[in-house]
């Protein structure tokens, strides 16, 4: 059992998308983030951390879960009932599976019903609507960030004459 195995396995599952953050984890997604979509999976690429795996297990099977030999509450996530299992061996091969298409199927089911219908259309719909979401989403980071910069530029402005100001009263003093 292996990352590889792991992705081959998810891929095939419907309406998900892998991203790559927080570092070296691949995480995977019910739906596109950028339409609404939620992280059901995240598998740790980098060798030698505490959790191989960390998924969405629901409240019985989070409770179940935790009972087992080297699987624990996911740091960060526990209160969503997320597990972490720290080794590979920890589950049979069918028992991922069922765990994770489990999670897909959780997860999925929490989606907003406006998510839900966007991922029920066609693949070439979806796909203009996704590109468009992640252009409007560049563009609003883009223009926050400008944003932010001309506030940080004018507050410098009026920060500099406050400060001669001020010196210019301690000197005539």
């Amino acid at each position: 059992m292996n990352n590889d195995r792991v992705t081959e396995f998810l891929s095939t599952l419907p309406h998900v998308v892998t991203t790559i953050q927080w570092g070296d984890n691949l995480l995977f997604w019910a739906g596109d983030k950028a339409i609404g979509g939620k992280m059901f999976c995240l598998l740790n690429l980098e060798p030698g951390q505490k959790c191989v795996a960390a998924f969405a297990a629901g409240p019985e099977g989070f409770a179940e879960l935790c009972e087992r030999e080297d699987i624990s509450p996911a740091p960060y996530l526990a209160r969503a009932h997320w597990v972490c299992v720290e080794q590979w061996q920890a589950l049979s091969w069918a028992e991922w599976k069922h765990l994770l298409t489990a999670a897909h199927a959780i997860v999925h089911g929490r989606l907003p019903a406006r998510t839900r219908a966007m991922l029920a259309l066609p693949a070439k719909e979806q796909a203009r609507l996704v590109h468009e979401r992640k252009a409007k989403l560049t563009k609003e980071g883009k223009a926050k960030l400008i944003k932010e910069g001309k506030a940080k530029l004018t507050n410098e402005r009026k920060a500099k004459p406050m400060k001669a100001s001020r010196a210019k009263r301690e000197a005539s003093s």
